[in-house]
């Protein structure tokens, strides 16, 4: 009995709350009952009794069904009215809310972007691996340092050989120590070995005539490369002013490198860095002595260049190499025209020919 009582109380709350379903279910199975029950049970009539009592419970089953969905229908439209005025209502507010803070979050990590100005680069892989990342596929750069050894040694050649192979447009603007001011090759190399008086990567020591020499190498390859690549718009301008900074810019970068090989700061394009270095460089190239880089049909070179061929070319250009170098100095200006030796890395095999090999 006590088990039964139990199970009334926890039966009765939910009977309580679905008694219409509950007397549609208990209805259900007498009709079910009285289905399969026989009709002599009824008496004489016993099938027409049958009848009647199975048809009258269905029809109340179907009302007791009616009520029901009435009444859920009920219940629930004070639910679909509050989300129909409420939360749908507020959507286009809330999605024009969503707009708004992601607009906020992307102008916020510009500004982020923009404010952490440089990355600083510690090692010789990072800023090797920094130097491709600007030249890959860039359509520009502009170079301005000492006297361009890096440049010339795997900068100019890459970039030109990239270009070729895409059939494009590729513009250089080079800005190097004047070989032609003896002063401020002297500045230069006594500033290289106040630094090391060691060999640099070139296996070489730093003197004013390297100087003068490396200055004239980064000329000839100029002249070298743009009479290779017709798309290829390169300009040189020279500097009575020495820097202890090397500016590498392109589309995407700019680097910049000291003389420590380990140490290279590095801004993306569209930081206030870049933007301002991109103005630096180009004012300062403004103001440099320009290397009449038009008159290179005057003096063609050939894919060897002669020691007669580099002396015409600066004869042709105003700029005469000194009259004490001789043959052997044309064909260290030559070598490292066109065989530079990178100071960070391996040297370069041979020269670029025409197809880019």
């Amino acid at each position: 009995m006590a088990r039964f009582t139990a199970a009334v109380k926890r039966v009765a709350p939910w009977a309580a709350r679905n008694a219409d379903g509950a007397i549609a279910l208990c209805l259900a199975i007498v009709v079910g009952v009285l289905g399969i029950m026989p009709d002599k049970i009824f008496g004489p009539q016993g099938e027409d009794i049958q009848r009647q009592l199975v048809s009258a419970a269905t029809l109340v089953i179907m009302a007791l069904v009616a009520t029901a969905l009435l009444r859920d229908r009920a219940r629930q439209a004070p639910v679909e009215k509050t989300i129909t005025s409420g939360a749908l209502a507020e959507l286009p507010v809330r999605l024009a809310r969503l707009e708004q803070i992601e607009t906020l979050a992307h102008s916020t990590r510009r500004a982020l972007d923009a404010l952490q100005l440089v990355r600083v680069l510690g090692s010789r892989q990072e800023i090797a691996q920094s130097h491709a990342e600007a030249r890959k596929d860039t359509a520009r750069w502009s170079f301005k340092g000492g006297t361009g050894t890096y440049m010339r040694a795997v900068t100019l050649p890459e970039c030109v050989a990239a270009a070729r192979r895409d059939k494009r447009h590729l513009t250089v603007r080079i800005e190097v120590i004047d070989p032609a001011d003896a002063e401020v090759c002297e500045t230069y190399a006594h500033y290289r070995r106040s630094l090391s008086d060691v060999p640099d990567g070139t296996g070489e020591t730093w003197t004013t005539d390297r100087v003068r020499k490396e200055s004239y190498a980064t000329i000839l390859a100029a002249f070298w490369h743009r009479q290779r690549y017709g798309l290829l718009d390169i300009a040189v301008g020279l500097s009575r002013t020495m820097t202890t900074f090397r500016w590498d810019l392109s589309t995407t970068r700019l680097i910049m490198t000291v003389e420590d090989p380990n140490m290279a700061m590095t801004a993306l394009a569209g930081t206030f860095y870049y933007e301002n270095c991109d103005t630096e460089l180009r004012l300062s190239f403004e103001q440099a002595r320009r290397v009449p880089l038009e008159m290179y049909k005057k003096a063609p070179l050939s894919d060897e260049p002669t020691i007669e061929e580099v002396q015409e070319l600066f004869e042709r250009i105003g700029m005469p190499l000194p009259k004490s170098y001789n043959g052997r100095d044309v064909v260290d200006i030559a070598r490292k025209a066109l065989r530079a030796m990178d100071p960070y890395g391996e040297p370069r095999p041979a020269a670029l020919h025409r197809d880019g090999t």
